[in-house]
């Protein structure tokens, strides 16, 4: 199993009811919790692991891991309530507020993680999720502990969200150092003061660089290798990294790369072929509205 680690929230989207009047209504989402439904839908081994409450959003959220084939037995129910994320329309450009105090995710703490067993073959960790604590802490504790599980961490670093920057930085620093594969953006980058060179250090093998329409460069201590992005007509690009991140992992796991020792020895076009699944993936996902993965028949 692969095992996602990190938010899972309700979107509030705007609407407008039938009588004119201005309304919201509620979307399963959260960058981690899309990269499960992704894998899910891709026919992977997915399962995913987060603080859901028992509210009627949590069983939105349920419902909808259910719906994509998702394992979340490891999940730690709780009476708190679920993330909520209000989105306004300006010009175009949306807006969010966000509801997390002492939510079911947010207050994740070390001793809600599991055992994990053999089953779990890799973890990924991501998101907004590794900034607001307890529950950032708790998912640096366990990538700690991944043993010789896989592990791929995709910061997509929100300024925004950080109240405390210096802990965040080296809590992030720390879990970078651990990971087996990063993806990660230029602004990304920038704002870590980093490239993809320096991140090929301590123990990690595969770093993706997303270039947004040009594709994903595929870095590895023997070179880069640039995989294209599908073109496509775009609806909007929401949840195309999170479907990225699923279609890779995918793609390792069908070539039986999914161990360390494999990922080691993972020759570039094998790499590549995993990057250019989830490449094809993604394009599904923007060329239709929200974050709504493909399934493996889509493709």
């Amino acid at each position: 199993m692969i095992l996602c680690c990190g938010e899972a929230l309700i979107d509030m989207l705007p609407r407008t009811s039938v009588d004119g009047e201005q309304a919201f209504a509620p979307y399963a989402g959260g960058a981690v919790f899309n990269t499960a439904i992704a894998l899910g839908r891709l026919g992977a081994p997915s399962g995913y692991l987060g603080g859901l409450s028992e509210d009627l959003f949590g069983q939105i959220l349920a419902d909808a891991l259910s719906a994509s084939k998702v394992d979340f037995s490891l999940c730690p129910r709780s009476p708190r309530p679920t993330t909520l994320a209000f989105v306004t329309l300006t010009d175009g450009q949306a807006r969010y507020a966000f509801y997390d105090e002492n939510t079911a995710g947010r207050m994740l703490t070390e001793s809600d993680l599991p055992m994990l067993g053999d089953e779990t073959q890799a973890l990924f960790f991501g998101g907004i999720s590794l900034v607001s604590e307890p529950q950032a802490d708790s998912y640096a504790a366990l990538c700690a502990a991944a043993g010789d599980r896989v592990v791929m961490i995709d910061p997509n670093i929100r300024p925004g969200f950080i109240t405390d920057e210096a802990r965040y930085r080296s809590r992030l620093a720390g879990m970078l150092t651990r990971a087996d594969i990063i993806k990660i953006s230029d602004e990304d980058m920038e704002w870590l003061g980093t490239d993809a060179a320096s991140l090929l250090s301590g123990e990690t093998r595969v770093v993706l660089v997303t270039r947004g329409a040009e594709g994903v460069d595929v870095v590895t201590a023997r070179g880069t290798k640039r995989v294209p992005a599908r073109r496509v007509e775009v609806v909007d690009t929401v949840g195309a990294g999170d479907t990225f991140n699923a279609g890779f992992l995918s793609g390792l796991h069908q070539a039986g790369l999914l161990t360390r020792a494999a990922l080691a020895e993972a020759t570039e076009e094998a790499l590549s072929l995993a990057a250019d699944l989830g490449a094809r993936a993604a394009a599904v996902t923007v060329s239709r509205a929200g974050a709504n993965p493909p399934w493996d028949t889509e493709l």
